[in-house]
This record gives C-alpha cells, structure tokens and sequence, in this order.
C-alpha cells in the first residue's frame, strides 16, 4: 500500500478519497486553486499545495502543476478523482514518466474509450451490442444530415468525446439537424476542445443503465452487478439507484457479461463504468440494450453500489494501483437491499434547472438516519461556503439504503424533507417532488420522465400564511429562533393598555409583505399579515428556520421558503430596468449574438447564447420590440448583468 498520494481534484470526492485513505493508514496531499484556499478537502488533507488562479484551465487542469506538486511532497501516487483530468491520457502519460503511480487504468485504455465513436467499433468487434448510428471519422454536414435520414428520426446528435449531457441534441425532424449540429458542435468545442460529433438513433423509452466493473494487473475483471442512472435533466444524473428497478435476472446476466467482456476487450484496470442504453418500450429484455460509452474512472454514483455491495471502491483501486490483486472474486460479490443518491445542486429547477452560485449560510443535513435505512452525506462545502461559478455547483450528494426499494424512497425522502440549506437556490425541493412521484415510485422511469413532468416536478407552493408569519417573527427580532434580542422585546408583555407591537416588511419574489407583530403576556406573538394573507396568526416560534444578511428562510418539508428583509434605513433602489432589459441569470460567456442593435424582433426570438458551465443557455426576447443595446460576442458577464436593452417605445 501507499505511504502518501495526492488528490488532484476538490470537492467531495477529495473528501471522499481523503476518508478511505485516512482508515487504511495512507497520507494525503490536496492542491487547490485561489478559489479553494479554504475549502473543506484543504483542511481534510495531510498536506495542501497552491495550484494556481481559479479558473480550471489555470489550475485544476494544470497536469505539470499537479506533478510537480506531487514530486514535492513526496506522494507515490495521483488519485484523479473524476471531472477535470480523470480521462486524460496525456496527464496519465506525465504521471508515469515521473515515476508516480497513476491510480486508475493504464493510458492505452483510456485512449482505447476515450472517443465515442472508436469505442462503439471496438465494441462491435468485441461482440457487445452497440445502438444503431454512424461512428465514423467524416464530419461533413452533408453526410451527417443523410445518415441521420438513413437511421431515422428522431436521431441524437452526441459530442464523440467527454460526457454529462454536453454536445447532445434530439433532432425530431430534418429540417432542425443543421442548427442542432451547430449548436452540439460549439458545446463540445468549449468543453472538450473537440467539435466532432456522432449520429445516433434515439430510442424512444430509453433507460440508462450501466455496469460498475473492476479489473487487475493480472487481467481479473469482476462487476458489481448494475445502476439505474434513467432520471435525468438535460442529458445528466439526477437521483441515481441500485440495483435498478425491475430488472430481470435474463438481462441482467447479459448485460453484467458484455460489460465484463468490454472490460477484457482493452484490458482494463480500476474502477470503470460500461454504460448501456436500454429500450424499456415492452419492459426489460435481453436482446433490447446497447452499448453506449466507458467511463474509465470511478463514477459520482459510486456510493450506491457500494451501499448494496458492502464494498470501498477507493479502497479497492488503492490496492490495485498499488499492485494487489482484487479483493473479491465475482462470486464473493452479492447484492443487499436498494440504495438511492440525490445529487444536490445549487440550481434554480424552475428556471430549468440553471446553475446557481451563494454562500451557504445554513447548511444543516439530518443527523441521524431515518428509522431501518442507513444514510451517507458526501460533501466537499460546510456552512459559510460559497458555490463559486468556476466549478461544478453540486453541494452534496445524499445516499440512503434499505432492506428494498420502497423502504430507500421513503428514507430519501424523509432525508430530503430534513435537509436545510440557506444562501442559495438549490433543488431539494424538486429531488422530493421526484422521489415521491408516481411513476418514479413505481419504477416506471426512463430518461424522458423528468422532461414530461418537469412543470409540476418543479413548481413550489407560494408560502402558506403560517410560513409569512414565522419569518415576519423571525426578521422582527422576536422568539426563541432569533439569534439576538432587539431592546424593544424586552418589554414583551408589558403595555398600559394592549400588546406591543412592531411593524415587520418582508419580500417575496415580487410581492412586498407587511406585518405586525404584537407580543403577549404569556409568551406568544400575533402576526397580523397584510393582504394578500390577510390573516392573523398566534405563535411562539418556528421551529426550522434560518436567518442571513438581509433574509430569512423557512422550512417546510424539503422547500426553503426565503424572504428578503429590507433595512427600514436604506432608502430603497426601485429604479429597475424590468421588461425594458434581459439580464443574465447566471455568470458565463456571451458565446453567439443573433441579433443587431436597431433590429426589430418577436417574442420568443433568440436573440444570444450564454454560455455558462460549459451549457449552453439560449436568451430570448420577452416581448416584440427593437433593440436599443445588444452584448458583444465573447463578453465575460456576471449575474444580473444586462445582456439585451430595449428601445422605450417597445412596450407601453
């Protein structure tokens, strides 16, 4: 075994890696950016090294940085991780020529699948089934647009490197291929600086299952039996599971074969992902699934299969880059109970689903796990973090397990209903309405399922009078929850002729809320609120909420209610710029400007593209009008900075 390894990567699979390494005994180096100078996976290592400026390609991406670093400190060995240069053969190539161990698969079998299109003819000549499409190296528009014609629509158009949904489009009819391809191309482009793209048929019911395999430098491969990776939105994992529901043991068999067969073909070593698209359009069949891609790394929904297998897969590749055999043989591998792992984001999912940056000023997770489940919390951000627009927005990801499926679901969203985060939009409260919706629950899910449920997944009940009133108590100073206690509340009680009372604003979205809080002898407040509420409420305190620089938020199940408190002293600025101007909705690049100062558009025309995550996000106009300003191409923006700015005779 190691002595010390580095971790080049941040987050919570550093923490994660940093966890296993610490129980086996082995040290740990981290690296960091500026942005990560005091981030959770820093203090959770042995050792830190300063990698450089924030951005990525200034740090994360950095290989020569990261070996240097490496060779500093003494490590023997480089742990990816996965994102940022997991999948890179090149840095695998300059960690071995430095004399490191590299602790994932050799570079000839990342290379082998790293490239969609050669991993599908590899596949084909291994005998394991691939989706019907073209793979090929031509890249010309017109050739592409005819073998879309000859598999038929609808047809996916997929960037033939990297993953996460990035570089995809479903094309429905031809006459939509050419911009679909633009745009997969530019996308691909900005997030693996390769635009060439394959063609494939898109299945109608698809699910996305895949196989965890393992191999050994003496050629054993074992697989860890499958994963339920269907609920997806735009093209990425949202609640992973396993085993997956329904599956049959022809299938499984089959498919568990072929992925150890994949495996063989490129003589594989470490944790690897064979990923399968299977048609569920008359239930799960044998001969109805296909290979879709390798991930040659350990995947961010691991901790599922490790819950149902009651294995450390990081242990495991430690011990096989550090030259031991397997730990288990495939017969010695056996499935228990169901596991669950919520990805949770800061994201607005009614805004479909766009990153969201803050500083986490409430983060509370359960602290125990529900009654007959076990619970997993992978991290890598603590309260008074911020989610920095450089880096992936994932704050945790929340992992159950019980005795079977329905025990884990409603474990998950137990768990779900007791996490409290505050600072930032985040999902929770769609990861619940996902868990608990019908079709998802009975196991009928594919990776269309969130797409047609997406607008009552996403919507979230305005605040009920009860949730007002508790943040009017809250921001008004008063109650148990308070964290100080302002000179008026000490005379709680005490008034010549009636109760005290202050008058308490507070704003939600758009609506401005007045209310008046009175104290009464025996301990508890009456919130009056004005309309639309109307109503008037006996309290004493609320029991989850959470109070930040100008906000308070509110619990209720797995929504966080948050309320804007504005400073009776400032004078307020109600000068905005409202449908007169679009602003963007997150940091990113003005990637494409499609329309021109003193043009005349429609609503709904797309009028830029803002790239931000290495997504692609299209900004429409709101209203027919004539653009007075326009962003530049290539512009870095920031939230809320205004991208379009109409002519006032616009609208009126």
């Amino acid at each position: 075994m190691f002595a010390k390894i580095l971790i080049a990567n941040r987050g919570e699979i550093a923490c994660r890696v940093i966890r296993t390494a610490r129980r086996v005994g082995v040290r740990t180096v981290a690296v960091y950016s500026d942005a990560d100078a005091g981030a959770l996976h820093v203090g959770m290592a042995d050792e830190a090294v300063h990698i450089g400026p924030s951005p990525v390609g200034e740090s994360y991406l950095r290989g020569d940085k990261i070996v240097a670093a490496a060779l500093a400190t003494g490590a023997e060995a480089i742990h990816p991780g996965y994102g940022f240069l997991s999948e890179n053969p090149d840095f695998v190539d300059q960690v071995t020529a430095a004399g490191l161990v590299f602790i994932g698969p050799s570079a000839a079998s990342i290379r082998a699948m790293g490239l969609k299109d050669a991993a599908k003819r590899l596949m084909e000549k291994a005998g394991v089934p691939v989706v019907p499409g073209y793979h090929g190296e031509a890249q010309e528009i017109v050739l592409l647009a005819s073998k879309a014609r000859e598999i038929g629509y609808p047809v996916l158009i997929k960037a033939r490197a990297g993953g996460g949904g990035k570089g995809m489009r479903r094309v429905e009819h031809p006459d939509d291929f050419s911009e679909a391809l633009s745009g997969a191309r530019r996308e691909a482009k900005a997030a693996f600086g390769d635009d060439r793209v394959l063609v494939e048929k898109y299945v109608e019911k698809p699910r996305h299952i895949e196989v965890q395999v393992f191999g050994d430098i003496f050629g054993n491969v074992v697989h860890l039996y499958e994963r339920d990776c269907s609920a997806q939105r735009r093209h990425q994992k949202v609640i992973e599971e396993a085993p997956a529901p329904g599956m049959t043991p022809a299938l499984r068999k089959a498919m568990t074969e072929a992925a150890v067969k994949a495996a063989k073909a490129i003589d594989y070593s470490d944790a690897g992902t064979i990923e399968f698209i299977v048609d569920a359009s008359q239930g799960l069949k044998a001969d109805r699934f296909w290979f879709m891609e390798m991930n040659t790394r350990l995947q961010v929904e691991h901790p599922v299969t490790e819950m149902v297998t009651g294995t450390d897969l990081v242990e495991w590749q430690l011990r096989v880059a550090s030259g031991e055999k397997l730990p288990k043989t495939q017969s010695e591998i056996t499935l228990s109970g169901h596991a669950f792992e919520a990805r949770i984001y800061a994201e607005d999912a009614a805004k479909g689903f766009l990153p969201a940056t803050g500083t986490l000023h409430h983060l509370k997770f359960p602290d125990t796990a529900p009654e007959g489940a076990s619970m997993r919390i992978e991290t890598g951000v603590r309260t008074g973090d911020a989610i920095s627009p450089f880096y992936d927005p994932m704050i945790a990801k929340l992992v159950v397990h019980g005795k079977n499926r329905q025990a884990a679901l409603e474990a998950l969203g137990i768990a779900l209903s007791q996490t409290e985060i505050a600072g930032s939009t985040v999902n929770t409260a769609f990861l619940a309405a996902l868990a608990a919706d019908a079709d998802f629950s009975a196991g009928d899910v594919d990776t269309g399922l969130i797409g047609r449920h997406q607008q009552a997944l996403t919507a979230v009940p305005p605040p009920s009078s009860e949730i007002v009133a508790a943040a009017a108590l809250a921001a008004s100073g008063a109650g148990a929850q308070a964290p100080t206690r302002d000179p008026w509340s000490s005379l709680a009680g005490y008034a010549h002729f009636h109760a005290m009372a202050r008058r308490t604003r507070l704003r939600y979205g758009e609506d401005d809320i007045l209310a008046l809080v009175s104290m009464r002898p025996d301990g508890r407040f009456q919130v009056a609120l004005d309309a639309p509420y109307d109503s008037a409420l006996d309290l004493r305190a609320a029991p989850r909420l959470a109070r930040w620089p100008g906000h308070v938020t509110v619990f209720s199940g797995a929504v966080g209610y948050s309320f804007a408190v504005p400073d009776p002293l400032a004078r307020a600025d109600e000068i905005a710029a409202g449908a007169d101007s679009l602003r963007a909705p997150m940091p990113g690049l003005v990637k494409l400007v499609r329309a021109a100062k003193g043009e005349t558009v429609i609503k709904g025309q797309p009028l830029l593209i803002l790239e931000a995550m290495k997504m692609e996000h299209t900004i429409s106009a709101t209203h027919d009008g004539t653009i007075a300003e326009i962003a530049t191409e290539g512009a870095q923006v920031t939230d809320g900075t205004v991208l379009v700015r109409f002519a006032e005779e616009a609208h009126g």
